[in-house]
């Protein structure tokens, strides 16, 4: 009896540990389904929060151009190069979620073919693989650049569809704004703010007039560019969800109005990334022969990154004035980022690589750091590059030190408006 009684015991505590064990772990299953629920709630509480940038001024949002293939764009006003990737793209830029949606302008050809001049050779500012872009002023006296689509077919369709879709609902004051477009007919037509001084490019390598060849922009005015444009880029990595990938972000793609206050531009190739960590998009591989960075080239894996890539290629042009490629230069000069990189990290030798027109305008020390900042954008490795929310925080005290000490340096002149 006395040994039935201790099996009985034993299996009493046995039943009771087991029950014990259980309500424990079911305790824990709890507590960690109620810690997942407020982290789960914490992450849509900040990405809903993300969703909403500072309300901007006065100057409608963003707008760009269109693109086909790789090539120099055209004069002062929006450009584009390459063509999209087509019928996705269109419908996809629809998901695009943004500070919220504001309206364009729907225009009839009439009215667009008599603030152009009925688009004459006079009013010509650019010509692109999208078309041509014209000056233009509307009834109300706002000065425009009408772009003039000429892409025949289903893909010119769907990109300009994407375009107004993708671009109605962006809004930045660092990104070109669309004031609205022309689907009347057969005819396609986007329009912008117009941007007095047209693009990045032209300043950087004038060919012609008063200039004789030497870019008039200085230091300050270079690096206020080199923020803003970055500004821009952040806003469509950071600030929309699922970000943007500009894919064809050059200094021609960078606009500048009548103050030299610049704007992102053309928006012809951007495409929408992934939302999960280390995520990217496959597609074919367009853009820029000289921005295009590393990994996209060979695999077609595109991502944030390969923007930031193409940023520190734009301000290897704004520290050197150089074009990307250039293979009438010496040997080993030929491709902009390999003659650049080996030198940008030493001290003694990025002296030897800056733009001879800046001569005297700037501190070593902060041509070294906007050299640091260019030599972390063009890293071959992805993961190795920066967000633009790190190079935007890298460049704010470089600017606004310039801005301080410009007063105190009678040898630097300020860029002027072109007339």
């Amino acid at each position: 009896m006395t040994d039935g009684g201790d099996e009985y015991k034993r299996e009493e505590s046995v039943t009771l540990l087991v029950i014990i064990s259980l309500a424990a772990l079911s305790l824990l299953s709890l507590i960690a389904a109620f810690a997942y629920y407020c982290y789960i709630t914490r992450k849509v509480s900040r990405r809903l929060h993300s969703l909403h940038p500072p309300k901007r001024s006065s100057s409608p949002p963003p707008p760009p151009p269109r693109a086909p293939q790789p090539q120099q764009q055209g004069k002062d006003s929006p450009s584009s190069n390459s063509a999209s990737d087509g019928a996705g793209a269109a419908a996809a830029a629809m998901s695009v979620v943004v500070a919220g949606e504001r309206g364009v302008q729907v225009f009839s050809y009439r009215k667009l073919h008599a603030a152009t001049g009925g688009f004459g050779r006079a009013h010509m500012v650019g010509q692109g693989s999208f078309g041509a872009v014209y000056r233009g002023v509307l009834p109300d006296g706002r000065k425009v650049a009408v772009k003039l689509m000429d892409r025949p077919g289903k893909q010119g369709e769907e990109e300009f569809e994407m375009e107004v879709e993708l671009l109605s609902r962006l809004r930045s004051p660092y990104l070109l704004g669309l004031i609205g477009h022309c689907s009347e007919g057969g005819h396609r037509l986007l329009v912008y703010e117009f941007m007095a001084n047209g693009g990045l490019h032209e300043h950087l390598y004038p060919n012609r007039g008063s200039c004789g060849g030497i870019s008039k922009l200085d230091w300050d005015t270079r690096m206020r560019i080199a923020l803003e444009a970055a500004k821009g880029l952040e806003y469509l990595h950071e600030r929309v969800n699922p970000p943007v990938i500009h894919r064809d972000f050059k200094s021609s793609n960078i606009l500048l109005d009548k103050d030299f206050h610049a704007r992102v531009s053309d928006f012809g190739l951007a495409k929408l990334g992934s939302d999960r960590a280390g995520g990217h998009v496959s597609t074919r591989v367009l853009g820029t022969q000289g921005y295009v960075a590393p990994e996209y080239a060979l695999t077609g894996h595109l991502t944030t990154k390969s923007d930031v890539y193409s940023y520190g290629v734009v301000l290897l042009e704004l520290l050197t004035g150089r074009v990307p490629v250039d293979m009438k230069r010496p040997p080993g000069e030929g491709v902009l980022v390999n003659w650049a990189l080996p030198m940008l990290t030493d001290r003694e030798k990025v002296v030897r690589i800056l733009d001879p027109a800046l001569e005297g305008q700037y501190s070593l020390k902060d041509a070294v750091q906007v050299a640091a900042i260019a030599a972390m954008c063009v890293q071959p490795e992805a993961d190795y590059r920066p967000l633009m929310a790190d190079v935007v925080q890298s460049l704010v005290p470089l600017v606004k030190n310039r801005s301080n000490q410009k007063a105190c340096n009678p040898n630097v002149q300020s860029s002027k408006p072109l007339d």
